[in-house]
């Protein structure tokens, strides 16, 4: 963490090394005043290629980073619009609602899943809950909250951490966008954590909405093949030590212990079985599957789908998490941008984590066939700079930047991009056309190159769910206001 944060936030500030920190938090300060460049910079600086602090040019930026959004000359879309508007299209004509693993959602984000960690069950979590139910996204509750922290509320009437989240996040929302997602490792499901949510009635409104869903964790991106860890102190390791491993990997005078879960056992046979089950036994929860960034992982999600997975969860390499071994957090696992090459066309409603904080990222990831981008440190970052707006304030900087680049590429809805808008510099286009033979008819050959366009858009329809808004309802979060001249915020009317 920079002096600059210890300043101004306190010593107790989280931290999050290798990570965008202070591009965040000036997001969660700013909002879409951070998207630009300082305004007061305006008429005495000149800005380029290399101005910027996310993207291409960032010192830390992987394949997904490094490539580029590439808007066409002509756009037919853009006619289209203009046709149907009456006028030229602008960017706030883009509308960002769409179906996140069968919710309806203001955004093409949701809210990552924290787990049991001390960072990300704690007040922080309970702000970055609140937070995303006013946004109106998803938001998903991480393994091992109940094994830990107990389900049943103690003597004094305070709620543990998983029941507090939940309401927090419930009383905050619409109650119709977003929803709720509880993972579920091996501890638990020893802990019935499925069951006691779906009995219990003070969830039923969750449930009858269509707004409860839960998520089978398979891996995820820190540590692939590892369960979860966290660092616990003598008197909790005595009682956790049932429930999980507890290790002293940390020598004999520290009071710390590694407190480790299982990692689970899977093969094709035992997802379709876990997913049908899930199914069966929790018919009005939606089902979706977490993956870690394996090899096969195109196999796994090609598996969880024709299992009937409401979605597919891909948490990259570049995901983060509250506590991992060194050698994971670097060597371990395919980077997300290898992922979306090797899955292709998803099958069904796709998700992704990690590293997102910002438009260009998450544009690059719809375009090679996600439907919503998970934001995990960026919102406990954004939370813990400023608790009350912090989070809406960067999903806010998110989606502005997400509409003037759709736009920019000639397109007026996530569902639109595809992989052909993404350049990847590791594979250049040498020459696009073929000469010019007949410039009255065809001016140019189609271009055949493979690399520009790794495969083929998906065909999902279902990520544009919403009819335009009518009569005096207020206009949910990722919509296109009807007036475009009108800066449309998050979280509120145009």
């Amino acid at each position: 963490m920079t002096a600059t944060h210890r300043a101004g936030a306190g010593p107790d500030s989280l931290g999050a090394a290798g990570f965008p920190e202070d591009e965040v938090r000036a997001r969660a300060r700013a909002g879409t005043a951070a998207v630009f460049p300082p305004v007061d910079a305006y008429g005495s600086a000149l800005f380029g290629a290399g101005s910027g602090s996310s993207g291409a040019c960032a010192p830390s930026a992987d394949a997904l980073d490094r490539a580029r959004l590439v808007p066409p000359v002509f756009m037919p879309q853009r006619l289209e619009k203009l046709v149907e508007l009456g006028r030229e299209p602008v960017y706030d004509d883009v509308d960002l609602r769409t179906r996140v693993g069968g919710f309806a959602s203001s955004l093409p984000l949701f809210l990552s899943a924290f787990g049991s960690t001390r960072a990300g069950s704690g007040d922080l979590a309970l702000a970055a809950s609140v937070q995303a139910g006013r946004l109106g996204i998803p938001m998903v509750l991480g393994e091992n909250m109940v094994p830990v922290h107990g389900w049943a509320g103690p003597a004094d009437g305070a709620l543990p951490a998983l029941a507090a989240r939940i309401r927090a996040y419930a009383e905050a929302s619409d109650g119709t966008s977003g929803g709720v997602v509880v993972q579920q490792s091996t501890e638990d499901a020893d802990a019935e954590v499925w069951n006691l949510l779906y009995s219990d009635p003070a969830l039923r409104p969750l449930v009858d909405s269509g707004r409860l869903g839960f998520e089978l964790k398979i891996g995820q991106g820190a540590k692939p093949g590892l369960g979860g860890m966290t660092v616990v102190d003598r008197e909790a390791a005595d009682r956790l030590s049932d429930a999980f491993t507890v290790r002293d990997v940390f020598g004999a005078p520290a009071a710390a212990r590694l407190r480790c879960a299982t990692p689970g056992t899977f093969t094709e046979e035992i997802v379709r079985q876990q997913v049908r089950f899930m199914r069966n036994n929790f018919p009005r929860a939606r089902v979706w599957v977490k993956l870690p960034p394996g090899r096969d992982v195109a196999l796994a999600a090609r598996t969880a789908w024709q299992a009937g997975a409401d979605a597919v969860t891909v948490d990259g390499a570049e995901g983060g998490t509250g506590w991992a071994p060194r050698a994971f957090l670097d060597q371990v696992g395919l980077p997300l941008a290898e992922c979306l090459r090797r899955i292709g066309p998803p099958e069904g409603c796709l998700l992704v984590t990690g590293r997102f904080h910002e438009g260009g990222r998450t544009v690059r990831a719809l375009a090679l066939g996600a439907r919503a981008a998970g934001l995990g440190r960026a919102a406990l970052l954004a939370v813990d700079e400023d608790p009350e707006h912090g989070l809406l304030r960067l999903a806010e900087s998110i989606a502005l930047e997400c509409r003037l680049l759709i736009s920019a590429l000639g397109k007026y809805a996530p569902s639109a991009l595809t992989a052909e808008d993404v350049w990847w510099p590791e594979a250049p286009v040498d020459t696009a056309y073929a000469p010019a033979t007949d410039t009255a008819a065809a001016p140019y050959a189609p271009a055949t190159d493979t690399a520009a366009a790794p495969y083929a858009p998906a065909t999902d329809t279902a990520a544009a769910p919403y009819a335009p808004a009518t009569g005096t309802t207020p206009t949910p979060a990722g919509a296109a206001p009807a007036r475009p001249s009108v800066p449309h915020r998050v979280g509120g009317s145009a």
